[in-house]
């Protein structure tokens, strides 16, 4: 009722406008719990110690804003797409929801010149920003509750920043792609993915390796094992990078055929 009043107070005065502003900026309201805000855009690599030896960071509000923005996203497809059935909405959620259209939001909204990080050539690097996106939207969720970023979800920042079109065009399954595509041509695959031994224990890295005839030919890092071998087969051809067709079969046959010699 009185946002009229209290939004270029905060923006303006005090020791916290400068992130008053930055959350009006990017989503077009004045917090009531700025420091929620605060800690969401802290990254792991830049964690607050405390003196008993916990540490503050996003990763909890990260956890909490992944299940937000998947619970909106069901609600938007269901309404959405009313006679579609539940393999099409779960893969267009997954399209929606993935960390690269994350990251894409993120930037287009000006996120990612907020985060704090110290993760400079991390190998996790790319998922700073739609990670700090989630853990956003969970300081909105506590902050504001959940009919209110279902509507700035859906009303404001997918309908600005996301086309259904474009995801429905798009290719994010590449490795089921990459095994057709090895099946269809009479080639072996075969993906070996481990924890990398230099993530921390509470948050492992996966790096997976792609075999095809037992030749290396595409690598991938991911938070999960399942994000790590996707990663893998993406990066097996650079000249496909929405999708693996037979127009860029012969590239593909090119790279392999450099490997082995």
């Amino acid at each position: 009722m009185f946002d009229f009043i209290l939004r270029p107070l905060r923006r303006n005065f005090g020791v916290d406008k400068s992130f008053y502003a930055a959350i009006d900026d990017m989503f077009g309201f004045v917090p009531n719990n700025i420091e929620l805000y605060k800690v969401a855009l802290i990254h792991k690599s830049a964690s607050v110690e405390l003196e008993d030896g916990s540490h503050i960071n996003n990763e909890r509000l990260e956890f909490l804003g992944d299940a937000v923005i998947e619970s909106v996203t069901s609600d938007y497809l269901f309404i959405e797409f009313p006679d579609r059935d539940e393999g099409f909405l779960t893969q267009l959620r997954s399209k929606m929801v993935s960390r690269q259209s994350l990251n894409r939001i993120a930037s287009a909204i000006g996120l990612d010149k907020h985060v704090i990080s110290n993760a400079a050539g991390n190998s996790t690097q790319k998922h700073i920003f739609g990670d700090a996106f989630e853990a956003m939207m969970g300081a909105i969720y506590l902050d504001q509750g959940y009919d209110f970023v279902n509507r700035l979800l859906i009303n404001k920042i997918f309908a600005r920043y996301l086309s259904l079109d474009d995801v429905l065009q798009s290719e994010t399954d590449f490795k089921s792609r990459l095994i057709e595509w090895c099946q269809k041509n009479r080639y072996s695959i075969e993906f070996r993915t481990e924890t990398d031994r230099t993530a921390s224990s509470s948050r492992p890295i996966f790096h997976s390796v792609v075999y095809v005839d037992g030749i290396a030919v595409g690598h991938g890092h991911g938070d999960s094992k399942k994000a790590a071998e996707q990663n893998a087969a993406f990066s097996v051809s650079q000249t496909a990078p929405t999708t693996i067709t037979d127009e860029n079969s012969a590239a593909i046959l090119d790279r392999i055929d450099k490997l082995a010699n």
